[in-house]
């Protein structure tokens, strides 16, 4: 697994001050994606244990909200493994702090994943540029869903975050 860059003040993906990290691959090449250069999965740098370690030393601050996990797509078979990982030692590390995932899976194909264990909020569904609206918070069209994963796994249907949903 590799990934592409690591963000350590991000105010744009997710609510707060966080930490990003853009992990490289994606086979769904969405058309006017605002992140083409992580499709290529042997691009970017290597993912390793001390990448995880420096993730988690970056979010070692007061000031940071949480974590974003972005792609690229990071619930991606090449990718899942290492999202859990990294999502597992951050929610151990720091239980008081969210995990956002944004993948263009719909949350009905990943249901069954062990990410749901540590994710707070997970931003499902492809990117489409035709339902582009300027106006929406923390997704770029409006077919993605702004999921709280907590509520949705309890209840066992899925929860949108109120909140994330229009910017006022």
């Amino acid at each position: 697994m590799r990934y592409n860059i690591i963000r350590k003040m991000d105010i744009a993906d997710g609510p707060g001050v966080r930490v990003s990290i853009f992990l490289q691959g994606c086979e769904f090449h969405c058309k006017n994606c605002f992140n083409q250069e992580t499709w290529d999965f042997s691009k970017g740098k290597e993912f390793t244990d001390e990448v995880i370690e420096r993730v988690i030393e970056l979010a070692n601050k007061e000031y940071i909200q949480g974590l974003s996990i972005l792609g690229g797509e990071p619930l991606h078979p090449k990718n899942i493994d290492g999202s859990i990982k990294l999502a597992r030692a951050f929610k151990e590390k720091y239980p008081e702090k969210d995990i956002w995932i944004w993948t263009g899976f719909l949350y009905d194909d990943i249901v069954n994943k062990d990410i749901l264990n540590y994710v707070d909020v997970i931003v499902d569904g492809r990117y489409q540029d035709e339902l582009h609206d300027f106006r929406l918070k923390y997704r770029g069209s409006s077919n993605q869903r702004v999921i709280d994963v907590k509520k949705s796994l309890k209840k066992k249907e899925i929860c949108l975050l109120d909140e994330a949903m229009q910017l006022t």
